[in-house]
């Protein structure tokens, strides 16, 4: 679906998620993220970019797996610290997942992916035209009710710092692993949200397109 499709059917409040495909279970197993190695970093920053073009091909159990552990996963078991920062460590950033198979929730401390909905809202995440068929799509969600420590008028800022340093590491990430990546902020967020079902206390930050393309590097993970 192209942009101005999009756009039209916001206007018209008709931009809705898609039935979900596959599997349907409540909790998505992840094998363990592998937590060494990749390249080093400043190499992959060297190699960092924005790229709009993916395949439709799923991404590899592990290489998803990594990839969450590396946007939002647990570093430091004793502390229930992450590997990006937030204020006071009130982790305020949801990380979510659109998939084929549904809507998840990334949970960092027990590595797994709830689920949120039984829908597609791949295509509702943006009004480009590639995260409709893009193997996944993240979104960024702030839930201002765990920001009691920080005052009203500055959670919004603190979040959207939050959610940056975790879309950065999502894009080091990528450039290690030969994967296609893209931050986004155009996207109907009325829209967004009510087909994520969530609640008045959650803000919808930032999205994020993650793929292969064409000319994607072949990488060993192993």
């Amino acid at each position: 679906m192209n942009s101005l499709t999009k756009m039209a059917l916001g206007l018209l409040g008709q931009l809705k998620p898609q039935p979900a495909i596959g599997d349907l279970a409540a909790v998505l197993e992840l094998p363990p993220a592998q937590t060494s190695g990749g390249m080093p970093l400043m190499d992959a920053l060297n190699l960092r970019q924005s790229r709009r073009e993916f395949l439709p091909e799923a991404l590899a159990p592990q290489v998803l797996a990594d990839l969450l552990w590396a946007a939002a996963g647990v570093n430091r078991a004793e502390l229930g610290g992450r590997t990006s920062p937030s204020a006071m460590n009130s982790q305020e950033v949801q990380l979510y997942v659109a998939l084929p198979e549904g809507l998840f929730q990334y949970e960092g401390a027990s590595h797994q992916l709830k689920r949120v909905t039984g829908t597609d809202v791949r295509r509702v995440t943006g009004y480009q035209d590639f995260v409709d068929s893009a193997p996944l799509d993240f979104i960024y969600v702030a839930d201002h009710s765990r920001m009691t420590m920080v005052s009203a008028a500055q959670r919004e800022s603190y979040a959207f710092a939050a959610a940056g340093a975790m879309a950065q590491n999502v894009y080091l990430f990528c450039a290690s692993a030969g994967l296609a990546t893209v931050i986004r902020a155009w996207f109907d967020r009325d829209a967004l949200t009510a087909a994520m079902g969530l609640n008045p206390n959650q803000q919808v930050l930032l999205a994020q397109t993650v793929g292969r393309c064409e000319t994607s590097r072949s990488v060993d993970i192993a």
